[in-house]
């Protein structure tokens, strides 16, 4: 749900459960700036994680990935047409643009957002896959891009796909995945993580 890599120096709480909080943080921390260790305010966290799950929203999380994942594929199918050659860091982006698209519309902490995010990411980066086959297929037979996608169904897709796969893909869609998971989540800000904090011992 929050980022694990992104610790924050503040003291664990009774119930490691509530350390979530700890780890969602910017830059600095509340201890950072005292010589007083804190910890997490079990109550205090419990509102707060209440509140946010009260004002996320799956559905407007979804429309902005879903929304991401078709901006993302265009870029992907158009650079790797031009270029001949499927960019590793794109698939990253697509997840990062996908999970970003998530998070900011979403505004969510449970796990359903992250595996929006992830899979949208991978819809995304099979999209730009399919639409770099029908853009090189029309470069090169000189017909126009709109007559080859209106003539596209899912099973024409679907071979497509299998014709065109390449073991490489494997790792694109597994970064797309990863990336488009962990950027999902919503980030609690710098007051967030102050206001359920508390000086140890209190």
């Amino acid at each position: 749900m929050f980022d694990p890599d992104k610790t924050a120096t503040v003291g664990s709480s009774k119930d490691p459960k509530y350390d979530v909080f700890a780890t969602q943080t910017m830059t600095k921390t509340p201890a950072s700036q005292s010589k007083t260790p804190l910890v997490i305010d079990e109550t205090k966290s419990k509102l707060l994680l209440q509140q946010i799950r009260d004002n996320q929203n799956l559905s407007m999380g979804f429309v902005g990935g879903f929304g991401a994942a078709i901006l993302g594929s265009i870029v992907w199918a158009v650079i790797t047409a031009l270029t001949q050659y499927q960019i590793g860091f794109m698939a990253i982006g697509v997840g990062f643009l996908v999970g970003f698209a998530v998070r900011k519309m979403g505004q969510g902490i449970d796990k359903t957002f992250g595996f929006f995010g992830a899979g949208l990411a991978f819809l995304g980066c099979m999209v730009g896959n399919l639409l770099t086959t029908c853009i090189i297929v029309s470069q090169q037979e000189s017909v126009a891009l709109s007559e080859i996608l209106s003539g596209l169904n899912i099973s024409v897709a679907m071979e497509i796909m299998k014709y065109t796969f390449s073991p490489i893909d494997l790792l694109f869609y597994g970064l797309a995945l990863y990336y488009g998971y962990r950027f999902s989540f919503r980030r609690l800000t710098q007051e967030e993580l102050k206001s359920i904090t508390k000086p140890a011992g209190v």
